[in-house]
C-alpha cells in the first residue's frame, strides 16, 4: 500500500500534544523527504548487503545507519513510505480533515475532530466530558456569569478596549468581569491606549476562539449593537447627552399637534346677545 494521507494524518493527529496545523504537516513531509537519502543503507543492512563503500564518507556512512535505526526500527511495511508527494497542499489537507471528521460523525464516534485557530484536534465528544474529568479528578467547570459574558462580548467586538470604554457602555464597573476573564485565559492585556494617562486595553485569546468555537474573529456574528461605528456614535452622544424628547419619554409627538388642528377646525360659537 502506498502513502495514504488520510491515515498518515490520523496518526499524527493521535501522536501530536497540540493543534495540528498544515505547516506541521507539511514540514513532516519536508523531513521525509530530508531523511530520504540515508533511508536506503538501512535497507541493504536489513538485506543482508553491505553499504557501498565510499572512503571519503565512510565514518558516518558506518554510524549513520546505526543511530537511525535506532529511531526508525519499527518500520515494518516500508510500502508505507512509497510515493511521497513533496508537497500537501492546504487544499488537500482540509479535505481530508473534512472527510475524517464526517467519518467520526457518521460512526457517531466517542472522538470528535475539531478544527481551532491554530489548527486540527482530536477530542472526546462532550457527552462524555464526565468521564474525563472523574479520570482527572477534574471539578466541574464553572460557568461565566451573565456579566462576565457581557464584558466578553464588548471586549470581543470592541477590541483592543480600555476597561473606561468598557464600563461606559456597559454602564457599571468591569473590574470583576475583566478579572475572572483574564483569569480564565479568555482575555489578556494587549497594550495601552494613546489617551491620557495610557490606560491599558485588552483584546481576546486563542483560548477565546476555542471558547466559542471559532478560528478567527470575523467568524464572530455581525452586531449592529456592538458594531464600532455605531459605538462610537453612542459614545459620543452619551459624552454630550440633550434635552429628552416626547419620544424619548415615550409620549406621543403627534398629540399635541392633533389638539391644535382640533382646535383650528372647531367651528366658532356665535355670540350671543
Amino acid at each position: 500500500m502506498a502513502f495514504d494521507l488520510k491515515r498518515v494524518l490520523k496518526v499524527m493527529l493521535f501522536a501530536s500534544n497540540g493543534p495540528l496545523s498544515v505547516k506541521d504537516i507539511q514540514t513532516a513531509i519536508t523531513r521525509f523527504h530530508e531523511q530520504a537519502t540515508v533511508l536506503p543503507l538501512i535497507d541493504q543492512e536489513a538485506a543482508g548487503e553491505e553499504p557501498a563503500a565510499n572512503p571519503t564518507e565512510a565514518p558516518a556512512a558506518e554510524e549513520a545507519p546505526a543511530e537511525l535505526a535506532e529511531v526508525i526500527a519499527p518500520v515494518e511495511d516500508e510500502e508505507f513510505y512509497r510515493e511521497v508527494p513533496t508537497l500537501v497542499t492546504a487544499a488537500e489537507v482540509r479535505e481530508v480533515m473534512d472527510t475524517i471528521a464526517l467519518e467520526f460523525k457518521a460512526a457517531d464516534s466517542e472522538i470528535i475532530l475539531i478544527e481551532g485557530a491554530n489548527g486540527w484536534r482530536l477530542v472526546t465528544h462532550p457527552r462524555f466530558a464526565r468521564w474525563v474529568r472523574l479520570l482527572r479528578n477534574e471539578p466541574p467547570p464553572v460557568r461565566l456569569t451573565p456579566s462576565a459574558l457581557e464584558t466578553m462580548a464588548v471586549v470581543a467586538y470592541r477590541q483592543p478596549v480600555t476597561r473606561a470604554e468598557i464600563e461606559q457602555i456597559r454602564g457599571v464597573s468591569a473590574e470583576a468581569g475583566l478579572t475572572k476573564l483574564i483569569e480564565r485565559d479568555l482575555v489578556y492585556i494587549v497594550g495601552r491606549a494613546d489617551l491620557p494617562g495610557r490606560p491599558i486595553q485588552y483584546g481576546t485569546t486563542d483560548a477565546f476562539l476555542e471558547f466559542v468555537g471559532i478560528k478567527s474573529l470575523d467568524e464572530l456574528p455581525a452586531s449592529d449593537v456592538l458594531s464600532p461605528r455605531q459605538i462610537d456614535a453612542w459614545l459620543q452622544t452619551s459624552s454630550n447627552p440633550r434635552a429628552a424628547s416626547d419620544a424619548d419619554m415615550g409620549l406621543d409627538e403627534t398629540e399635541e399637534e392633533q389638539l391644535s388642528l382640533q382646535q383650528t377646525n372647531q367651528p366658532e360659537t356665535p355670540a350671543t346677545g
